[in-house]
């Protein structure tokens, strides 16, 4: 079993990625859900940090520091880099921002490393839906030093094309800031563990791939 089928059959078993009727935020009805609030324990979430240190170091994504954007990155960029160095043995930094900017003690919006112009950054994130994350999270980030943003990590990419647009949020990240976004899995790994048999759910399967044709921005 690949990496990938791993983790698509481990967000089964956490009752993260369920197969059923769902009507999205966005009003599309949908044969499968992600819920990433569903990582409840410790265990999950070191698993987690191993799938994402993964995905990291088979893309030779190069970086030095680790961003999770407050509140749902900051246990994830954690985990992530404890993941890198106890897998692959590569030592990361990892820092995250505040809500509000801290105005006593050691002050600033950032916790964790200090920021250097130059920084090779990666941003560590659950699911991207618009890109609202990252367009809140960039101009921090530039504000603070002039780092060079190396990519962004989600766990899932549906490959949806947005309501206004024929881009997928991923798509629109890279034409409006040229970061490039990788996923552990997508929506095509997602329908062919189901073929291979990795995880239950064939009754679903003309559905998802009537989902796919309908709203894809890559239906291959």
């Amino acid at each position: 079993m690949t990496y990938k089928e791993s983790f698509i059959k481990f967000m089964v078993e956490c009752g993260v990625l369920t197969f059923g009727d769902f009507t999205l935020k966005s009003g599309r009805k949908a044969p499968y859900f992600v819920n990433t609030g569903n990582y409840k324990t410790g265990a999950q979430l070191a698993k987690l940090g191993e799938f994402y240190a993964e995905c990291i170091n088979e893309n030779n994504i190069d970086v030095e520091t680790l961003f999770g954007p407050a509140y749902k990155g900051i246990p994830l960029a954690v985990s992530a880099a404890v993941a890198l160095y106890n897998k692959f043995g590569k030592e990361v930094s990892y820092c995250f921002d505040r809500k509000e900017v801290k105005d006593h003690g050691e002050g600033g919006m950032f916790v964790g490393k200090k920021l250097a112009d130059g920084e090779k950054v990666v941003i560590i994130e659950d699911v991207m839906t618009s890109g609202k994350a990252l367009r809140e999270v960039m101009p921090k980030l530039k504000d603070t030093a002039n780092v060079n943003v190396t990519g962004m990590v989600i766990t899932v990419d549906r490959m949806e094309k947005a309501l206004d647009s024929e881009l997928s949020a991923v798509e629109q990240a890279y034409k409006d800031f040229g970061v490039k976004v990788y996923s552990i899995v997508n929506i095509n790994d997602i329908i062919d563990a189901i073929r291979n048999g990795a995880v239950q759910g064939k009754e679903y399967l003309d559905k998802m791939l009537e989902y796919r044709n309908t709203y894809g921005v890559n239906k291959d």
